[in-house]
């Protein structure tokens, strides 16, 4: 942990054995996934192991509803990952966009906050910039459900923008307001 703390680049590249099991795993015989999700311990693997199930679940039920069919590339867990860890297994596996969940930085009123972090076209390097993020993914603050459909919002705007990051914007609220029965906002009706 403290390597992990001392050197973030480490926990943003896979070691040589890990590049190797994943390519391995790969029929290229299979067209390339449209999604892949990447689960990281991060700064807080409480995080992880009392949120990340629960909200996968829920995602997969909403993905299954979807009318696309989503192509998904197998799940994968990294110990002592950082976000970015993302862009190179999305990369190796050929996945259009990489959906990362990674425990958050633990603060005083919330160590168990899981962070969703979602790339179109991931690759080694890439900067912050082209990643969205979800943030205060728990039962105390965002709701898996409301997680969840923001989550394919966004999946669904970057496969049509082909892009994510900064040049995406995450419309899910002004969209629950505009609909909303009981909004009396001036500026919407």
């Amino acid at each position: 942990r403290f390597t992990y703390l001392q050197r973030p680049d480490l926990g943003r590249r896979l070691s040589q054995y890990a590049q190797d099991a994943l390519l391995a795993a790969q029929d290229p015989e299979q067209p390339a996934p449209d999604l892949a999700v990447v689960i990281v311990d991060g700064l807080s693997s409480s995080a992880v192991q009392t949120n990340a199930a629960p909200f996968l679940e829920r995602f997969m039920g909403d993905l299954e509803q979807e009318r696309q069919s989503w192509q998904l590339a197998p799940l994968t867990i990294v110990e002592q990952g950082r976000v970015a860890i993302g862009d190179e297994i999305g990369a190796l596996l050929r996945a259009r966009i990489v959906v990362v969940l990674i425990g958050e930085r633990p603060g005083l009123s919330a160590p168990d906050s899981l962070g969703i972090y979602l790339t179109f076209g991931p690759q080694s390097g890439l900067s912050d910039a082209r990643r969205n993020c979800i943030s205060n993914v728990r039962p105390a603050g965002l709701r898996f459900e409301d997680a969840s459909q923001r989550l394919l919002y966004l999946i669904r705007e970057a496969d049509r923008l082909q892009l994510s990051g900064v040049g995406l914007k995450d419309r899910t609220e002004e969209v629950v307001i505009e609909n909303h029965p009981t909004n009396n906002n001036f500026l919407t009706n």
